[in-house]
């Protein structure tokens, strides 16, 4: 057996560019928000896509559901995000069953949207929202902000700074004015550095 033998200041000088490398590789996870150190299918082709590139914008998260008295809402959710995506708005759709007004497939569901609603804000897989079955991602919101959803169309209002602002029920629509003079309020913050 061969062994490779360094001097002792090449050692160092490898040793540090392996550390510069490691830190330079945890870099971008480490500028991500806590709360958006999580992953999820698209729901048009299930590709796994991370919340970390929606880093220093301002997120409305909405749990949605095809079959419920507030469905409706997807209209409004996509004329906001149309809105104030220049500025830095991304509405962010979860649908769930748990409230049993989802059955479909991620495909059909994803057809619902786009065919009937024009939905073209990002959408995620079906995945639970509430309960002991919920993902960390609405674990967390629930936690930061004292509520969980209660039922489909909850929405969740995260600063460019990751953080949770705010949490309006199903009965707050996209058009709410008290839900687009906080958008507006922080779409006027800087994004951190």
């Amino acid at each position: 057996m061969k062994f490779l033998h360094l001097s002792l200041p090449f050692a160092a000088a490898a040793m540090t560019a392996l550390g510069a490398a490691s830190v330079q590789a945890a870099e971008p996870a480490a500028s991500c928000p806590a709360l958006l150190q999580h992953s999820f299918p698209r729901l048009q082709d299930e590709k796994p896509q991370s919340l970390c590139q929606y880093s220093g914008k301002v997120l409305l998260v909405v749990n949605t559901a095809s079959y419920c008295g507030f469905t409706g809402q997807y209209e409004g959710l996509e004329q906001l995000h149309a809105r104030y995506r220049d500025r830095g708005l991304v509405v962010l759709g979860f649908p769930s069953n748990d409230f049993a007004q989802e059955t479909g497939s991620n495909q059909q569901i994803a057809e619902f949207c786009s065919n009937t609603y024009g939905v073209k804000f990002p959408m995620f897989a079906k995945s639970s929202v509430a309960g002991a079955q919920a993902s960390p991602f609405f674990r967390q919101l629930a936690e930061a902000t004292g509520q969980k959803p209660r039922w489909n169309f909850y929405k969740y209002l995260i600063g460019r700074d990751g953080k949770p602002v705010a949490s309006y029920s199903s009965m707050t629509g996209p058009d709410s004015q008290a839900l687009r003079r906080e958008i507006e309020r922080l779409l006027a913050l800087p994004a951190p550095r």
